[in-house]
């Protein structure tokens, strides 16, 4: 199946997908503290089936969620139960503004891989970029900093990779499967997968206090998911992962509100220059494209 791309478009599905997501995170992380953290996981991808369902119903019919190449199925749902298993242990001690810096490895990651596993163009100006992204996640962290050696930080990392190695499969299901098909089977698996290895220590639910997070979990869930599969089916993985950064502008948010936890000044300098490498990384891929048109424009 070929899906012809749109840069602009898959910019806006990103930036969707990333705003969404940060309620979900947050969702998740008032969640671990009540129940185990392959629970938690188990109930972000049950949460969210029934809103993908209606969504599958409303768009392209049962039909559309006969897969085609299981084996990257069964894949990305293990990831998945790597990446979201992964990042609520972590949630359970650090903040999510320190989490999410941590997590920033996984655009660069993308990036990185894009080229060998997707063929993708990557150019210099584009790798000083993403070098100066990372170099803004190492001022947040800083020597001596909270998260990177501590077990939360590497399981954060551990996400992170999870993360980068799903985004490409998902640049490779588009070419034989539909959207609806890689959103469906992704929380089918992962929340069996996590189901049956979190039946031993299940807790009871408090519906009463909890019930409106978990419905929260699972529409955000869905709808980041669906924006997720359509910006990584319309644009090169290389140019819309680093909107990921934007995720530090809006857990700051939540920091603040929920737990009256603001980044500290190194903090805010490390984001700045996160922001500032993606913003870039969108400059340069308008100028390329600027640079592929004209001999179209001025024969």
């Amino acid at each position: 199946m070929t899906v012809e791309k749109s840069p602009v478009r898959a910019i806006v599905w990103m930036l969707a997908a990333v705003a969404v997501f940060s309620l979900m995170d947050t969702a998740m992380k008032l969640l671990a503290a009540h129940y185990p953290t392959l629970q938690v996981t188990t109930l972000r991808g049950a949460a969210s089936l029934p809103f993908v369902l209606a969504w599958v119903l409303a768009t392209a019919g049962a039909r559309s969620i006969i897969p085609r190449r299981w084996s990257l199925h069964l894949l990305r749902g293990v990831l998945g139960m790597v990446m979201i298993g992964c990042f609520v242990y972590a949630l359970r001690t650090l903040p999510l503004s320190t989490a999410y810096t941590l997590y920033f490895v996984s655009p660069l990651l993308v990036a990185a891989l894009s080229v060998p596993l997707l063929g993708e163009h990557v150019g210099p100006r584009r790798w000083a970029a993403i070098g100066v992204g990372l170099l803004g996640v190492l001022i947040v962290l800083r020597p001596g900093g909270e998260g990177i050696i501590s077990l939360p930080g590497l399981m954060v990392i551990a996400a992170a990779s999870a993360y980068a190695v799903g985004a490409i499969t998902v640049s490779l299901l588009t070419r034989t499967d539909t959207p609806q098909s890689m959103v469906v089977w992704f929380l089918v698996l992962m929340a069996a997968g996590a189901g049956v290895m979190a039946w031993p220590n299940w807790q009871p639910i408090d519906w009463a206090a909890h019930g409106w997070l978990i419905a929260g979990l699972g529409l955000s869930g869905a709808i980041g998911q669906v924006a997720l599969t359509r910006a990584f089916q319309l644009g090169q993985a290389s140019v819309i992962a680093p909107l990921e950064y934007t995720g530090l502008l809006w857990v700051i948010g939540w920091d603040l509100l929920l737990w009256n936890v603001l980044p500290d000044r190194w903090t805010w300098l490390g984001g700045a220059v996160i922001v500032a490498s993606g913003l870039y990384l969108l400059h340069r891929e308008r100028v390329q494209r600027a640079r592929q048109k004209a001999p179209l424009d001025h024969p």
